[in-house]
């Protein structure tokens, strides 16, 4: 698989991503290590501070305004065969729900503090059918880029969850692990929202005959336009415009996870500034976690998407700063 990509917004940005802020996390590990608690009781959690804190280019990380950023989309694949337990038209009600706080994400999103943003990047517009066409042309490739991007930047936020809907996603989101990370292509396939037997093995035979379409083509951006969704696209856009202004992301479940995948291969440290709120049930996720290293915050066995597994790690990450900010060291509480 190739290193580079050639499209341009994907190229240019990827080429020069901020790091994070290494003082502030030194600080941060240090405080942790005088802590007012038996040394290393939290160790995981400490790290995330510590995370959170180069991030956020502060000593004294704190998650004040958590947001969740959705994006929706159809996805011609679902509307061509049954690869889902649910018909397409529910993408665009649950789009209504979320824009309504009647879902189970803005549930959630309330509890944690956060706001969410719902935005419409295919709904009605289904993508091509991945099996024999790519599934955004260049020029809406573009346009979907642009709009996440513009999302990213409208929001006033010290912490982002990306999250999805797209009934039928989760077979792009195999194609694209599949095309990527190679294997047996039904290693890489689950049930997503119920299906059954029959269904899977549509599903298995979706994936295989997208992965084989796209054989030879080596630009993992263009792995991602080919057998992708529009929603997809979203989110690699979303995670990176994220990175340029230096705001942590907790990524959702295998869709997600799946779309963030091809930055990988253009540059290896373009999730640095990610951690995985949950692990799915999706099988495949829990294969994408390990090969990119990432711990999850949360392993429940969800698999709603929405981005409802990142949203609930939200208070877990609230909880591993103020276990910094909020506590003093030994030092402080004793004397120097």
């Amino acid at each position: 698989m190739s290193t580079a990509t050639r499209h341009p917004w994907f190229a240019d940005a990827l080429a020069r991503l901020p790091g994070r802020d290494e003082a502030s996390g030194a600080a941060v590990h240090a405080r942790a290590a005088d802590i007012l608690r038996p040394s290393g009781a939290l160790r995981w959690l400490d790290e995330i501070a510590e995370w959170i804190a180069g991030w956020q280019h502060t000593p004294m990380p704190r998650i004040v305004r958590p947001a969740g950023l959705i994006f929706a989309a159809d996805h011609g694949i679902a509307a061509a065969t049954k690869v889902s337990a649910y018909p397409t038209g529910v993408t665009e009600a649950m789009l209504a729900a979320y824009r309504q706080g009647r879902s189970t994400i803005t549930a959630f999103a309330h509890l944690a503090g956060a706001t969410v943003s719902a935005l419409d990047v295919g709904v009605g517009r289904p993508t091509g059918d991945i099996r024999y066409e790519a599934a955004l042309d260049p020029t809406r490739f573009d346009e979907v880029v642009a709009a996440a991007v513009a999302a990213v930047d409208e929001l006033d936020t010290d912490l982002l969850v990306l999250g999805e809907m797209g009934i039928g996603n989760t077979t792009p989101s195999a194609a694209v692990a599949a095309a990527l990370a190679g294997g047996e292509t039904a290693a890489w396939v689950g049930r997503g929202t119920g299906i059954d037997d029959d269904g899977l093995a549509r599903k298995r035979a979706a994936v295989q005959e997208a992965v084989r379409r796209i054989a030879g083509v080596t630009d993992p951006i263009e792995v991602l336009r080919e057998v992708g969704g529009a929603e997809l696209v979203a989110i690699a856009a979303a995670a990176v415009a994220a990175r340029l202004r230096s705001i942590p992301v907790l990524l959702d479940g295998y869709v997600v996870t799946a779309s963030v995948l091809p930055l990988t291969f253009v540059e290896p440290t373009a999730l640095d500034h990610c951690t995985v709120g949950h692990c799915s049930a999706e099988p495949g996720h829990r294969k994408l976690l390990e090969r990119l290293g990432k711990r999850p915050l949360l392993d429940l066995d969800m698999r709603l998407g929405e981005g409802s597994g990142a949203m609930a790690a939200v208070p877990l990450v609230a909880m591993a700063c103020a276990g910094i900010t909020d506590v003093p060291t030994f030092a402080e509480w004793f004397g120097a």
